[in-house]
């Protein structure tokens, strides 16, 4: 029985994540997301709902076993992974002096270590293969540092440099590795909440809307080899930058 071509989403959040699950379950792959915990079922119903294929996982991104059992399942039980998308967050800030080595470490484990596990399971698959599409989603944070956020900027940081690293190494074998830079806020409830005064102020398409950042995961996705992306930057029209 023939499987089918997946395409894996660490981190399928309501907004992003599964903004780029339905981009792919609309082109045939069969999308599965992972969270860490919370619902999952409303990810894998919207999908089908839609007529696409879906499969919903709990699996923490920065534990090595869960990791790995995580593709094998997926690998055995579904398919192929022919694309792999990284989109964990973990968005903080604290001022320098009130960042504990808690806080710090775990950003860094949500945002570095959780790449670098999930990147290297999925490769070892890919690798093997000769092909696949590995997309690594990135943030204002990954290129330059800010006031309060030392954490999230050595995490994303540090992811960067990971996915430079594994683009270096992987792209010669046919494995298509980039860097997705988000450099502004999304339209999510979190964004409303928090900064309800900037979100009044802009226009309706001044907030990055999920769906339409997918559309650049998916043409990354399909370009030729010969031109390939290893780093982009989306942001709306009105952000500063």
């Amino acid at each position: 029985m023939s499987k089918d071509k997946v395409a894996l989403i660490i981190g399928a959040g309501d907004y992003l994540g599964s903004a780029i699950a339905r981009r792919f379950a609309k082109e045939g792959f069969h999308a599965v997301g992972t969270r860490r915990r919370g619902d999952i079922v409303s990810f894998v119903k919207e999908i089908e709902d839609s007529g696409g294929k879906a499969t919903g996982k709990h699996s923490d991104a920065r534990k090595e076993e869960q990791v790995v059992e995580l593709v094998e399942c997926v690998e055995n039980e579904i398919g192929p992974i022919e694309v792999f998308v990284f989109n964990i967050g973990g968005n903080v800030m604290f001022p320098i002096l009130e960042t504990t080595t808690r806080v710090y470490t775990k950003v860094w484990e949500m945002c570095a270590l959780a790449g670098f596990l999930t990147g290297r399971e999925v490769a070892r698959r890919m690798v093997s293969r000769k092909r696949g599409t590995m997309l690594f989603t990135g943030a204002t944070a990954s290129v330059r540092g800010s006031n309060g956020f030392s954490a999230f900027a050595g995490g994303k940081h540090a992811l960067r440099a990971l996915a430079q690293s594994m683009a270096k190494e992987l792209m010669p074998q046919n494995i298509h590795v980039a860097h997705v830079i988000i450099d502004g806020p999304i339209d999510t409830e979190w964004t409303r909440q928090r900064f309800p005064g900037m979100v009044k102020e802009r226009p309706v398409d001044g907030l990055l809307q999920p769906d339409d950042i997918a559309e650049t995961y998916w043409a990354i996705h399909n370009q030729k080899r010969s031109a390939w992306t290893f780093e982009t930057d989306v942001r709306p029209w009105v952000e500063p930058w």
